[in-house]
């Protein structure tokens, strides 16, 4: 019977359908003219992709080499199992079998991870609901989750993937998994070491054998991440005192078989310690060798020290950067006199070519606008390559907080030698909030707090904050929001509405309050890039609320003065900030001064609060810091400074061991009146918790602290300062930083409160 069509192609993958239309005569057939296309077995997919993707239309001249490119391309969509070609007479037929669809994913047995952070992995892949089902692409999810088990020392695990088919060809992909227990570090070895002890060698890791608080830090946990970090570590230490030839022969990392212990062993070489001879300059340094060689960190005479090394060449890069050469390059070259330890160093420049700024394009901000960004930029468009602007445009961005990261790239531009594009690629970060919680600390007992903040309202770069915070001793209201460009050069507008209301002598038995309302305006005009001065003034009125037990001097004011006060206070204040961190420094400097003058109102004041912080690293794990407050107030137009206004000291964030807010000036009860002045000092030397390693968000501190709150007329007298010396904890908790102190007085007086442990949530220092 004669065959009224021939077959084109039969099932089979498109490589090897491919293959035999190219290289098998008995598959080839006579060109013809398609009459019509049909498209059969199609149940999810649209007809017209399908179409989209074949070589040829109606009223084309089919040939075998097309039919081979339209298999290829059918498949290549990912959407097919199966692709035929058959043609009816000159008709052109296509037949496919679908993939099926993902119904459901699932994972079972997943304590380590979060099924929604899985799920959103396996959208990255590939897998997803809604999506065709790959087996190829299954398997790879499969061992992904397994090389991220391991990432967490979890060797044991085991994952199992279920394909469970469902009505309408769709499938439900379930990843079973047996996590087990962890594996960890019994061992850790270090081979070779001569100069340094292995005990030595070994606190340098984050990496260890584990101790009682493993348990919070996981640091006897293998990570390979962790281990490479710990090598480079272990590599500076030697190339910072002057190991110059120091390398890593190689490194062990055995598991027993029961996949519970691991036992790491590091293979060094030392070689012989060098000192560096002299620092040569070779290359073009623009003619300015004295400016690069101001820059220089290098010292002779001293051990070879690769900090100094890469600080030095940083630095010459950065200068011939700021003269717009973008692509200098300069190198370090040691020559080694291995007879005497000796090693010149020998740096190479060469500056390239001179480039100025095309474009700057900005990826990533799918919320935050473009003039946002743009806006902190120090680097202009069609202007001069400079690497101190776009440094300070990088440090700009990131201080917004709005990003995870932020990174700024330079291109090429292709046929233009002296252009180069910046890339501004940032990842954003969630910057709304919405807390409810409740806290207690040993002065204010149980405190509930309400927060909802947005710091890039709608993307613009915009804050709007509500703050609501309730305790036994004091309450707050604050409605406050902020626009950093109010105008074009940068000056910050911020409005505020508060109420506020205190019982400072509650847990006496009192009853009265005193209470605030109020609104402000501020500016924040940036002086600097790293200074802005804040002014602005505001209205508020201040109520004393008689009750039991109001303290005589509260009394006294109020009878005089009335017991309702209206302010105008006018503010102005000045920051700086370089810390490393807000949450747990270890360098920098932190200064603030804030000042307020009540004019035309009943209350008459000046009032100015001055603080300094200063944190020293003294190597990687310990810290020393420093603290000082000044603060004074005095009252105008022959008024006494409002006794509403008064300073307070005792306690943590002052001088620890003493109860909160409870030094300075007293009336006849024994009520604590603050004081117009307030003098405060603190020392700490800051370590990691033992046993959890180089974690900073666990620490704890020794401290000495010095303060006193003076009454109006009364002179500062070094003799009246109480003094405390005690040991701390601070934990950066998931409600926030929790400090806790354990205070020995060690100059006090007759009367004095004493509170040995304190603790509060969201004190700094």
């Amino acid at each position: 019977m004669k065959n009224h069509f021939h077959r084109l192609g039969v099932r089979t993958a498109s490589a090897v359908a491919a293959l035999f239309f190219a290289a098998h005569a008995a598959w080839a057939i006579e060109p013809f003219k398609v009459q019509d296309i049909r498209v059969e077995g199609l149940q999810r997919v649209e007809p017209g992709t399908v179409f989209a993707s074949l070589p040829f239309r109606v009223g084309d001249e089919y040939n075998d080499e097309k039919g081979a490119a339209a298999i290829r391309a059918l498949y290549a969509l990912g959407l097919f199992k199966d692709v035929r070609l058959e043609a009816v007479g000159n008709v052109l037929v296509v037949v496919v079998e679908e993939r099926p669809t993902i119904a459901e994913i699932d994972f079972v047995g997943t304590r380590e991870f979060d099924k929604d952070a899985l799920k959103k992995s396996m959208r990255e892949v590939g897998l997803a609901e809604g999506r065709p089902f790959d087996k190829a692409l299954a398997d790879r999810a499969e061992q992904e989750l397994k090389r991220q088990y391991i990432n967490r020392s979890l060797y044991g695990a085991e994952v199992v993937t279920t394909v469970t088919p469902v009505e309408r060809n769709r499938v439900n992909l379930t990843f079973t998994v047996i996590e087990g227990e962890p594996s960890r570090i019994k061992e850790v070895r270090i081979i070779g070491n001569k100069a340094f002890s292995e005990s030595t060698l070994k606190d340098l890791f984050d990496l260890n054998t584990g101790g009682w608080l493993s348990w919070y830090t996981k640091s006897d946990r293998y990570s390979r991440a962790k281990f490479n970090a710990d090598l480079e570590s272990l590599r500076s230490y030697y190339l910072q005192r002057g190991f110059l030839e120091f390398r890593i022969e190689s490194t062990q990392v055995a598991i027993s078989p029961d996949k519970k212990d691991i036992s790491i062993v590091i293979n060094i070489h030392e070689g012989e310690r060098y000192v560096v001879q002299s620092v040569k300059l070779e290359g073009d340094y623009l003619g300015r060798e004295d400016e690069f060689k101001a820059l220089i960190k290098i010292r002779a005479g001293e051990p070879y020290n690769v900090d100094q090394v890469t600080e030095t060449t940083k630095a010459f890069t950065e200068n011939f950067a700021r003269y717009g050469y973008a692509f200098a390059r300069v190198e370090a070259v040691p020559e080694l006199d291995r007879e005497n330890g000796r090693v010149t160093l020998v740096l190479r420049a060469d500056p390239s070519r001179r480039a100025y700024v095309r474009r700057i394009n900005v990826t990533g901000n799918n919320r935050t606008r473009d003039e946002v960004i743009r806006r902190e930029f120090r680097q202009f468009e069609s202007a001069w390559y400079d690497g101190d602007k776009i440094r300070l445009s990088r440090d700009r961005i990131d201080r917004l907080g709005y990003f995870t990261e932020v990174n700024i790239e330079t291109e090429e531009v292709p046929g233009a030698p002296d252009q180069v594009d910046l890339v501004v690629n940032v990842t954003e970060k969630p910057t709304g909030s919405l807390q409810l919680g409740a806290g207690f600390s040993s002065a204010e007992k149980v405190t509930l707090s309400f927060a909802i903040k947005q710091e890039n309202v709608f993307g613009s770069g915009n804050y709007l904050g509500l703050e609501v915070n309730t305790s036994k001793y004091h309450r707050t209201f604050v409605l406050s929001t902020t626009d950093p460009y109010f105008t074009q050069d940068g000056v910050s507008r911020t409005v505020d509405l508060y109420y506020r209301s205190d019982k400072p002598y509650a847990d006496q038995g009192g009853d009265y309050e005193i209470d605030t309302t109020g609104a402000s305006l501020r500016f924040g005009v940036p002086f600097s890039e790293v200074d802005t001065v804040y002014f602005g003034g505001g209205l508020e009125q201040t109520k004393i609320k008689s009750g039991t037990n109001i303290p005589a001097a509260y009394l006294y004011y109020a009878t005089r003065f009335g017991f309702t006060s209206t302010g105008v206070p006018l503010t102005i204040g000045w920051s700086r900030d370089s810390r490393d961190s807000a949450l747990a420094p270890t360098s920098g400097l932190y200064q603030r001064f804030t000042s307020e003058w009540s004019v035309a109102s009943d209350a008459r004041y000046v009032k100015g609060d001055y603080q300094y912080q200063q944190y020293l690293p003294l190597n990687k794990r310990y810290t020393l810091a420093f603290n000082g407050e000044l603060g004074l107030g005095k009252g105008l137009n022959g008024r006494p400074f409002p006794v509403f206004k008064n300073f307070y000291s005792g306690g943590l964030g002052s001088v620890r061991g003493f109860e909160q807010g409870t030094l300075g000036p007293r009336d006849v009860t024994g009520a604590v009146l603050g004081g117009t002045k307030k003098l405060t000092l603190n020392a700490e030397m800051i370590s990691p918790f033992p046993g959890a390693g180089n974690d900073r968000t666990l620490r704890i501190y020794t401290f000495v602290d010095a303060g006193n709150v003076y009454g109006e007329g009364e002179k500062f007298e070094f003799s009246q300062l109480r003094a405390s010396v005690g040991v701390g904890l601070s934990w950066i908790s998931p409600l926030g930083p929790l400090r806790l102190g354990f205070g020995q007085p060690v100059h006090k007086f007759a009367g004095d409160r004493i509170q040995k442990l304190q603790f509060q949530i969201g004190t700094s220092f």
